[in-house]
């Protein structure tokens, strides 16, 4: 089979993708579409892996991966929170939250008990070993918040809010701002402004 040379082809094709017709016009196949913004994309990337990592040390001394973290952190804030609802929250399947879920309760993070209206509901806590360990993931990232954000202004600090809150999808934004029950009013409008649910709603 022939060599392929990939840096020549590279280089044809990023020729081809500048190409301007002499006025700095781009004549390309992509000449009609603003460049993604990359900068954007790359520091989320890197701002999520560094923000997941904090924990991972931890998280390996018991046999966890992220997975646990996750499950463990939403039950740990929800007490009582429903299995359907978590699974609404994770957007995982069924199968993948069993997994997990079935190793936290064995070793005793988390107890599953039975609705009292509805006996076929599972409901979820954490014990109070899954609490201290949830806390003692919580406490890590949040240091690494702490550190990014203790020379910003309240401003400054209440447009990152909005801005994570507006990369979630619009239908998804009451529930989330549900759980999240924060008092930010940034967390409680849409793009435009518009009141989405009111302060009882959110808490």
């Amino acid at each position: 089979m022939a060599d392929v040379n990939f840096n020549r082809l590279h280089s044809e094709r990023a020729g081809d993708l500048l190409a301007s017709d002499g006025n700095g016009k781009k004549t390309g196949p992509d000449a009609d579409h603003s460049s993604p913004p990359y900068d954007l994309i790359e520091l989320l990337f890197f701002a999520y892996r560094d923000f997941t990592s904090d924990p991972d040390d931890v998280l390996a001394q018991f046999d966890f991966g992220r997975a646990h973290h996750r499950v463990l952190h939403f039950v740990d804030r929800n007490p009582g929170i429903m299995v359907t609802d978590l699974l609404s929250v994770l957007r995982i399947t069924k199968q993948s939250l069993g997994r997990v879920l079935k190793q936290l309760v064995d070793e005793d993070f988390i107890e599953q008990k039975p609705g009292e209206n509805d006996r076929r509901q599972r409901r979820l806590k954490t014990t109070e070993k899954g609490h201290s360990l949830a806390m003692r993931l919580a406490s890590l990232q949040a240091g690494r918040l702490n550190q990014a954000m203790k020379n910003m202004s309240e401003d400054e600090k209440a447009v990152t809010r909005k801005f994570l809150f507006h990369m979630i999808n619009p239908d998804s934004r009451v529930e989330v701002a549900k759980l999240l029950r924060s008092d930010d009013p940034a967390l409680k409008a849409d793009p435009d402004g518009t009141q989405l649910f009111n302060d009882q709603e959110t808490r």
